[in-house]
């Protein structure tokens, strides 16, 4: 990074390009104090800020590598900055600051993707981001009616930018990314030509910088810094987790998927803790071990589906209700977070209280780690699970390490991470045990090593529905999270809101061409299609199983790339055609790898997909075998079993790619 002296002044530059140019009558950087009011309600929140300064920091002095500022020459200085090795460091003058706001040159063409795992927009630019870990909603369009009832019954709407994972990291059309370091609440604003405003509410610890000749070279470096995950576990390539609910039923019912072909790599029970009935449908009971009444002999049984070649997953998150036995154990030993009296903080879960275990105590997390995790799942014979609700550490909790919760908010996931995978290294099965988290900070991809893309309602809706998975995937995967996947079928289901048959059999289509394929009953199964109710819906499920497993070498050398490179599997066009800017506001199709070219079916009765085929190649057709040219927009037949699937021609795996039409 240069450094240069101005008028009155500086600039600096990044590999020749200007990413600070400040002056005192066009000052880049300003700071100030704020009042934040924060309600959260079952993992949603309204937030506000009450700005009480926000000030210009007009004035700059320049001593070497470090520069000052102060509102006005003579001031004293209230902020300073450090230049280094590609990172801009920062320091706090005036104690009594808690807003900083700071402006990068933009170009007014420029595109940038990134903030975690977006939903709705994959090209942020145009768009205020707010990057708080949290639930995203139910609808996430407040001009909807599904959004709307959500809000009045539960405050639960949400919005366009509303995450499960947020990070404060984007990526340039520039060929540059920018990484915030800090655990704060913050907000990344695209929406001015010129700039691109970053704002935090604290003194960030810095601003990291990153320049590559390649978007595929960024992603490497990106996941470098973040980290990297291991290779798919071996049986996950052996076909569906299947995602049942239904007790000791589940046997049965998963006898009856094998039956009618259906490639199965796993049974997934999220209910193998047992069940409560709330208003919002069946939830879990939240104490985590076998609930021998609802699976009765189950360890025996997960070795016989062991030994027939088919794993066994359950469900976990970082919560203990009260009225289970694991409850009393970690409050006597003093591992929860408190209230402001001192006792255990109880929080309110819909229906249901729990305890919060606090992972910032180091016996606590390692007791969750070790008796949970490693010997009442681990132990007991689980191969992975849903580690779920990274999101909802409460705001007013008081935490072992003494720092404000509102701090700890953010980084609460990767932290529940870091325990998930301290509890699978224990045992040697990291790269052999799978856990997937919905939700995410700067630094879960070291410790994550699947992602899933979150609570989506059972629709085809804009910003709710099928088509939001592939955004999430694209956006994470820019992040150094190559392995991303969904519940098929989606989750939500409220207000008469219902899966059809049709939106099962669409996003059974997607799911064949992710990292992995796994189905979900949702949190209303009496009231919503399943997978084994129709035999239609489940011909069509079992083919598109053996479409994922026939595709299973490619998906190898898919994953070892990921861990070699830090490559997502689920890629933008753009990546490996960065010369063909038409790519970069693509968000409803992906490459699958760099030789095949995805476009999923994401609206109701569409039986034609339109999609862009991306310059500097011949792509064909997987059903018909028909050649198109690069650089053209297409569209193709796409009934029911038949996704929009292109395969690069030349390609090393063109005769693997070429016989799925025979599947």
């Amino acid at each position: 990074m240069k450094l240069e002296r101005t008028a009155t002044g500086f600039t600096l530059s990044l590999n020749g390009r200007t990413i600070l140019d400040h002056s005192e009558t066009a000052p880049a950087i300003f700071v100030g104090r704020g009042e934040e009011r924060m309600d959260m309600y079952r993992g949603n929140f309204d937030i506000e800020d009450y700005v009480i300064e926000r000030r210009p920091l007009s004035f700059a002095e320049l001593d070497g590598n470090r520069v000052s500022f102060s509102d006005a020459p003579g001031q004293p200085a209230r902020l300073a900055l450090t230049i280094g090795d590609n990172a801009i460091s920062f320091e706090a003058l005036d104690p009594g600051l808690n807003r900083f706001w700071i402006r990068i040159q933009a170009d007014e063409d420029e595109h940038v993707w990134g903030g975690g795992e977006q939903m709705s927009y994959f090209d942020m630019r145009g768009r205020r981001f707010p990057l708080w870990t949290s639930e995203p909603g139910v609808g996430r369009d407040p001009t909807s009616e599904i959004t709307f009832k959500a809000n009045v019954k539960d405050k639960a709407g949400g919005d366009y930018y509303n995450t499960n994972y947020p990070q404060p990291t984007y990526v340039s059309s520039a060929l540059y990314a920018l990484h915030v370091e800090t655990k704060a609440y913050s907000v990344f604003d695209f929406r001015q030509k010129g700039f691109h405003e970053i704002e935090v509410w604290a003194i960030p610890e810095r601003l990291e910088f990153f320049a590559a000749p390649s978007f595929v070279e960024m992603v490497e470096a990106l996941s470098l810094r973040f980290g990297r995950q291991p290779p798919l576990p071996d049986w996950v390539y052996n076909g569906a987790i299947i995602g049942l609910k239904d007790g000791e039923n589940s046997f049965a019912r998963l006898d009856t998927m094998l039956n009618a072909g259906v490639q199965v790599s796993a049974l997934w029970c999220e209910d193998w803790v047992g069940l409560r009935q709330t208003s919002f449908g069946a939830r879990l009971f939240w104490d985590w071990q076998a609930n021998d009444t609802r699976y009765p002999g189950l360890k025996d049984k997960i070795a016989e589906l062991h030994d027939s070649g088919i794993r066994f997953l359950g469900y976990v998150n970082p919560y203990l209700c009260v009225d289970g036995p694991l409850f009393k154990v970690a409050e006597d030993k003093g591992y929860f977070a408190t209230d402001g009296n001192g006792d255990t903080a109880r929080v309110d879960f819909g229906e249901f209280d729990c305890g919060v275990v606090d992972f910032t105590n180091k016996a606590a997390a390692d007791w969750f780690a070790e008796d949970i995790i490693g010997k009442n799942m681990l132990d007991f014979g689980l191969s992975g699970w849903m580690a779920d609700f990274g999101e909802y550490l409460p705001i007013d909790v008081h935490l072992s390490n003494g720092i404000d919760a509102k701090l700890m908010h953010n980084a609460w996931p990767t932290l529940w991470a870091e325990v998930n995978a301290k509890a699978v290294a224990s045992r040697g099965k990291t790269g052999e045990a799978l856990f997937f988290m919905r939700a995410g900070f700067t630094g879960v991809q070291k410790h994550c090593p699947l992602l899933w893309g979150g609570d989506q309602s059972v629709d085809f809706s804009r910003h709710d529905g099928l088509v939001t998975v592939m955004c999430g995937a694209l956006s994470s995967g820019l992040l150094g999270n190559a392995y991303h996947h969904s519940d098929i079928g989606g989750y939500t289901s409220l207000f008469g809101n219902v899966r059809t048959p049709e939106l099962l059999m669409r996003w059974a289509e997607m799911a064949a061409f992710t990292p992995v394929m796994r189905s979900h009953e949702g949190n209303r199964p009496r009231e919503n299609m399943q997978l084994d109710q129709d035999p239609v819906v489940l011909s069509h499920f079992a083919r598109m199983t053996r479409l994922y497993h026939h595709l299973a070498p490619y998906l190898k050398t898919l994953s070892a790339e990921a861990v070699a490179r830090g490559l997502p599997v689920q890629r933008p066009l753009f990546l490996h055609y960065q010369h063909d800017r038409e790519t970069y506001t693509i968000q409803d199709s992906y490459l699958y790898g760099a030789d095949l070219l995805v476009a999923p079916v994401w609206k109701a009765g569409e039986e034609n997909r339109v999609l862009y085929l991306p310059n500097g190649e011949t792509w064909v057709h997987v059903w018909s075998g028909e050649e198109f040219s690069g650089g053209i927009e297409v569209s193709v037949s796409t009934p029911l079993g038949r996704p929009a699937v292109f395969y690069k021609a030349g390609s090393a795996h063109q005769s693997l790619f070429a016989a799925l039409k025979e599947i």
